[in-house]
């Protein structure tokens, strides 16, 4: 049994994700810890060990702990309490041991799994453990977590933990730059895909000018020389492994021509701001896509805060559109997000309130004052957001 007490109590706290654990475990045997690399994972699930009675930690990446599973079977059903294996799609055979593990009358012990969101984790888990584990996503720090008053420097350095704690913007970038380069040369290969890394940084930066833009696999595919399957396939990983958000259309029958294509963004704004070399906010006031940028950083927080995977955005080959809608009990709601002081109401917010028939929509902008601009149209700041005003969580 590890040690846990190398706990910070100096570490942010995550309440959110804490919650959705426990209540995983309430109903599954099994929760899958699911987020990309450096988001906090490991100190997470090593902060929950602290407080169990008894608790087991295996690193799949440590060649003691792999040794430790040379006979998994033998180790592991003999454990109680809560197991922890980290980076668990590293061994996609223990999937199959889990099942029969979790399955025996006498089970005295739960499993956390914690993976990179692998497209191969979320598959071997899918088949082998259906219906005895639940999902829970992590990503970098949000605004509730850290507060308000760190926006701007969230908004600049992203959530990844080392990233966002770094003592200058400098050492944040060398980080960001560091964990791009790690990412493309060891942890993708890792996955069993064969890609050089140099072509798929190349993509990701093509998705990062792209940001907030509507996905064209026939530009990729020409700007990179290759088939559009294969720049599918590109997104695909990036996609998988929690780095790009792909965010879906909404159409249905409104005798209007609809964007059936989805959106792209870069999901971690710090990453984006690296792949677009912008080193600060001074920077980043000045540069064009200061507002795609603001629409992807307040879209994750949106879409964390709810908790909904019904996300979409709309819009219209007549120019109507919607950066995001969201449907909770039962009810359709509409975001716009403005990088802006002051914003006003517009024709397309209208039209979609109409056409899709929005209970409400909110403009989400860096502000700090609440005001209507209609009745069913609100300019709201998003730490409010956070804070729950809006009344659907």
């Amino acid at each position: 049994m590890r040690n846990f007490n190398i706990y910070n109590a100096s570490m942010i706290p995550r309440p959110e994700p804490m919650r959705q654990i426990e209540a995983s475990f309430r109903v599954h045997p099994a929760t899958a810890l699911l987020g990309p690399r450096q988001c906090g994972k490991t100190t997470l699930a090593r902060f929950i060990a602290e407080q169990e009675t008894m608790a087991t930690l295996f690193d799949l990446e440590n060649p003691v702990d792999v040794r430790r599973l040379s006979a998994p079977y033998q180790v592991l059903k003999a454990l109680e309490g809560l197991v922890i294996i980290d980076e668990v799609q590293r061994k996609p055979e223990l999937f199959e041991l889990l099942r029969v593990l979790i399955d025996r009358p006498d089970r005295k012990a739960r499993f956390l799994l914690l993976g990179s969101a692998s497209p191969q984790l979320v598959k071997g888990v899918s088949e082998s453990l259906a219906g005895r584990i639940g999902f829970v996503d992590l990503a970098g720090f949000l605004l509730e977590e850290i507060g308000g008053q760190s926006r701007d420097r969230l908004f600049v350095r992203g959530g990844f933990p080392r990233s966002f704690l770094a003592e200058s913007n400098l050492d944040s970038m060398q980080w960001r730059e560091n964990f791009i380069r790690t990412f493309l040369e060891r942890d993708i290969p890792q996955l069993g895909i064969s890609i050089a890394a140099e072509t798929l940084r190349r993509f990701w930066t093509m998705v990062a000018h792209f940001h907030g833009q509507i996905w064209n696999a026939a530009e990729f595919a020409r700007s990179l020389g290759t088939a559009e399957n294969t720049a599918r396939r590109y997104l695909d990983i990036l996609s998988g492994a929690y780095m790009v958000r792909v965010l879906p259309s909404w159409f249905e029958n409104l005798k209007k021509r609809q964007v059936k294509a989805p959106k792209i963004y870069v999901r971690d704004s710090g990453l984006l701001h690296n792949l677009l070399q912008i080193p600060g906010m001074a920077e980043l006031q000045g540069h064009p896509k200061i507002g795609a940028s603001w629409e992807g950083f307040a879209l994750e927080h949106i879409i964390q805060t709810i908790g909904t995977r019904d996300a979409y955005f709309w819009a219209t080959h007549a120019g109507a559109e919607l950066d995001l809608m969201v449907t909770v009990g039962g009810r359709r709601y509409g975001f716009e997000f403005k990088y802006a002081d002051a914003p006003g109401r517009t024709r397309s917010m209208h039209i979609a309130i109409q056409d899709l028939g929005l209970a409400h929509l909110w403009v989400v902008y860096p502000g700090d004052q609440i005001y209507d601009l209609d009745t069913q149209i609100t300019v709201i700041p998003l730490e409010e957001v956070i804070q729950g005003k809006l009344g659907l969580v």
